[in-house]
């Protein structure tokens, strides 16, 4: 039989961490999420939406689609009949609707610029990352260039084993015709220019 010291033991939890955490807090649950007041919003889309909207207003069509409705807008004001005009002729309104229009271009073109600056951030990035390896590879290709021409320099070529060869073969000759001759050099005769390790 158990004793209750250990049963209640395994019941509670102990530490200073195990009081002040709540007991409903599971760490291997999702949390519920909060009921937020504002809409959500994406804010990629919304970006997405503002540089359409600034690369627009940046267009020669934008100047002509505004020039040509303030000339309607103007137009229809002064020589409509006086019952259909809406705006007269401070043109109030339409003073009310560029300034409206121009508050709110000015901060979609800073987001579109704000974007842009990002992108170009991270392309700049990237493009320091790619330099700094080709100047590593650049580097290493160097250190292998000079380990081969260090590598050529002590391995022997075709001419100095030519001019090795030839010495070789005066040497043999000049003992050949000594034999004949009936005197024997011993030890042979060294050519100018040769080392007795080259033997």
């Amino acid at each position: 039989m158990v004793p209750e010291r250990e049963t209640l033991r395994e019941r509670t939890p102990s530490g200073s961490t195990a009081a002040s955490r709540p007991r409903t807090a599971r760490l291997d649950q999702p949390g519920v999420p909060k009921r937020r007041i504002l809409p959500e919003y994406d804010p990629e889309a919304f970006g997405r939406f503002s540089e359409r909207i600034a690369r627009f207003l940046g267009t020669g069509r934008f100047l002509v689609w505004m020039t040509a409705a303030i000339i309607l807008w103007v137009a229809w004001n002064t020589l409509a009949p006086r019952d259909l005009r809406f705006d007269e002729y401070p043109f109030i309104f339409l003073t009310l609707m560029l300034s409206l229009q121009a508050s709110y271009a000015a901060p979609l073109i800073l987001l579109a610029q704000n974007r842009q600056d990002d992108r170009d951030r991270v392309n700049l990035e990237q493009d320091r990352k790619q330099n700094e390896r080709s100047i590593a590879d650049t580097e290493y290709l160097t250190r292998e260039v000079a380990a081969l021409r260090i590598g050529l320099g002590e391995v022997a070529t075709r001419d100095w084993i030519r001019s090795e060869l030839q010495d070789v073969v005066k040497e043999l000759e000049e003992r050949h015709d000594g034999h004949r001759h009936g005197s024997v050099v011993f030890p042979a005769e060294r050519s100018p220019g040769r080392d007795a390790d080259d033997r």
